[in-house]
């Protein structure tokens, strides 16, 4: 973690010798920034970072083109976790500043915070910003390769995830497909189950039918043979 602080430095002003009460003003204005600077510097050291925050924010209000005062207050919300903040705070500070260094310094601390706020592939983007106006800095290097791994984890983990769904997906696929398969077999057997009660229940009724038409017919055999007894029989002979 590389967040620097910067001490101000004297703003020096009194562009026209005739403006002394002018130039003894912003001479003034310069050493009441340097002084809250400075100050917020040394809260910082003594980890009152709170206090720090409030000189830096009163230094950016007084001078508010002024590099030092942004990126102290975007390193004095660093540490107390508010990375969101921070890196609002140094992209200010960017826009305070032309020198390379300062520039570079400011992109590996807004990698820093977007890593820290879980925003991997954007702080890929100001890590390599940062390397291109510093390329031999090895702590922006290190977080670089640091934050690529950790992407590079992520996007697995995402894939080993959709493989898994994926994976449950056709399961159950599989599952509802073997459970219609059951269901279709079931309705087939209630069918073929149905279809021979139909026809054991018509044979049934067939026999029933024949046991009625033998014993109708007994009926008549016997009516038959009832009319026959009793009757004389006749011979021709004579015994």
């Amino acid at each position: 973690m590389k967040n620097k602080i910067y001490k101000g430095s004297a703003f020096v002003a009194g562009l026209l010798a005739i403006l002394l009460v002018f130039a003894l003003y912003t001479e003034g204005n310069a050493q009441s920034l340097r002084g809250l600077v400075n100050d917020g510097v040394e809260l910082y050291k003594q980890k009152k970072y709170s206090d720090s925050e409030a000189n830096f924010k009163k230094g950016a209000e007084k001078a508010p083109n002024n590099f030092n005062s942004y990126f102290n207050l975007g390193d004095a919300q660093y540490k107390q976790g508010r990375y969101d903040e921070a890196a609002k705070s140094y992209q200010q500070a960017l826009l305070k500043t032309q020198d390379k260094l300062q520039k570079a310094s400011t992109y590996h601390n807004i990698g820093n915070s977007l890593l820290k706020s879980q925003k991997v592939e954007e702080s890929i983007g100001a890590y390599k910003k940062a390397l291109k106006l510093n390329p031999n800095d090895a702590q922006t290097k290190y977080n670089l390769s640091y934050a690529l791994n950790l992407l590079k984890q992520q996007q697995n983990n995402k894939n080993n995830k959709n493989n898994k769904q994926n994976k449950d997906n056709k399961q159950n696929q599989n599952k509802n497909d073997q459970n219609k398969n059951d269901q279709n077999k079931n309705d087939q057997n209630n069918r073929k189950q149905n279809e021979s009660q139909d026809r054991n229940k018509m044979s049934k009724e067939e026999a029933e039918r024949i046991l009625n038409a033998l014993k109708n017919n007994e009926q008549d055999l016997q009516k038959k043979l009832r009319k026959h007894e009793g009757r004389p029989v006749k011979t021709d002979k004579d015994w």
